[in-house]
C-alpha cells in the first residue's frame, strides 16, 4: 500500500509540474516571444522602407535612358549593385527580400534584379496599390499576392515596399521590393534559434487568413498547427490571440497564434515551443 501511495504521489507531483511548465510556456509565448517577433518584424519594415527610398533616389537617372534595351540592361545592373555589400544600400544587406524591381512611369516593370526576369513587361501599376501610390509620389508599404507559373500551384503573399524615383522634382518611375511571408517566417525562426541558449527549437510561422507561411520547418510541426478552421475559431473567441497544447510524437507542445497588426488585419504569427 505504501508503494502504491508513493507512486500516486509521484504521479500527482509530475502532473502538477507539467501543468506549471505549460503555464510558464504560455506566459513566455505572450510576454516574451510575441513582443520579440513584433520587434523583429517592425525592424525589417523600417529597414526596407528606408532602403527602398534610397534605392529609388539612386535609380532616378536610369529611368532617363532612351533606348528600352539599354535602359533595361542598365537598370538591372544597378539593382544588383544596390544589394552588394559596401557598394550597395546597408538596409538591403542580409535582407530576406526576394526581388528588387524598377517600374516605369506607366506602371510597367522595366526590370528586376536577376534573370530570367518574369516580371519585366508586367503591369504592376494596375495590380498593386503600393505601386500606384509610389507613382503618385508617396512611398508606401503593403501586401501583394503573386501567382505561380503553374496555375495549379498556390499563390504567395509578400510585403511590398515602393518608393517614387524623381528627376528635377518629377516622378519618373518607382522602385519596388518584396519580402515573401514564407521568407520572413524563416528569418524569424532562424533568429530565435540564434538567440536561444538551450532546449528544443522554437518554430515561428506566419499566417494570412487561412494560409500558413513557413520555410524549412518540420512537416510534423506544420501538420500540428495547420488547421485554418481551428485557428479561425480560436481567434474569433480571443481576437488578441490564444495558446493551445498538443502532442507531437508523444511530447507535449505549446503554441500560440497572435495577430500582427503591423502586417495587416488578417495576418499574424504562430509560435511553437516545448514546455520548459
Amino acid at each position: 500500500m505504501r508503494g502504491e501511495a508513493l507512486l500516486l504521489a509521484v504521479a500527482l507531483l509530475s502532473g502538477c509540474e507539467s501543468r506549471a511548465a505549460v503555464e510558464r510556456t504560455r506566459t513566455r509565448l505572450r510576454e516574451a516571444d510575441l513582443p520579440r517577433v513584433q520587434a523583429l518584424v517592425e525592424q525589417d519594415l523600417q529597414n526596407h522602407q528606408a532602403g527602398v527610398v534610397k534605392a529609388a533616389d539612386k535609380l532616378g537617372p536610369g529611368f532617363a535612358v532612351r533606348d528600352p534595351a539599354d535602359r533595361e540592361s542598365q537598370v538591372r545592373a544597378a539593382l544588383k549593385i544596390l544589394q552588394q555589400p559596401k557598394k550597395g544600400i546597408d538596409e538591403f544587406v542580409a535582407s530576406p527580400m526576394s526581388f528588387l524591381a524598377a517600374i516605369g512611369r506607366d506602371g510597367v516593370v522595366i526590370a528586376r534584379d536577376r534573370e530570367p526576369d518574369r516580371m519585366a513587361g508586367q503591369d504592376y501599376g494596375s495590380r498593386f496599390e503600393v505601386v500606384r501610390k509610389a507613382l503618385g509620389g508617396a512611398a508606401t508599404t503593403g501586401l501583394g499576392e503573386f501567382y505561380a507559373k503553374d496555375p495549379e500551384a498556390p499563390s504567395s503573399w509578400s510585403i511590398l515596399f515602393a518608393a517614387p524615383s524623381l528627376r528635377e522634382g518629377e516622378v519618373v518611375g518607382a522602385v519596388l521590393a518584396g519580402i515573401p511571408l514564407s521568407r520572413l517566417a524563416q528569418r524569424l525562426s532562424r533568429q530565435f534559434r540564434v538567440e536561444q541558449t538551450g532546449g528544443a527549437p522554437v518554430w515561428v510561422y506566419l499566417y494570412k487568413g487561412e494560409r500558413l507561411f513557413h520555410w524549412d520547418t518540420p512537416p510534423e510541426v506544420d501538420a500540428l498547427i495547420r488547421d485554418p478552421a481551428a485557428r479561425a475559431k480560436g481567434l474569433a473567441a480571443s481576437p488578441s490571440g490564444y495558446t493551445e497544447t498538443a502532442r507531437l510524437q508523444g511530447e507535449l507542445q505549446v503554441y500560440g497564434a497572435f495577430p500582427i497588426e503591423l502586417l495587416g488585419p488578417d495576418v499574424g504569427t504562430i509560435i511553437v515551443r516545448s514546455p520548459e
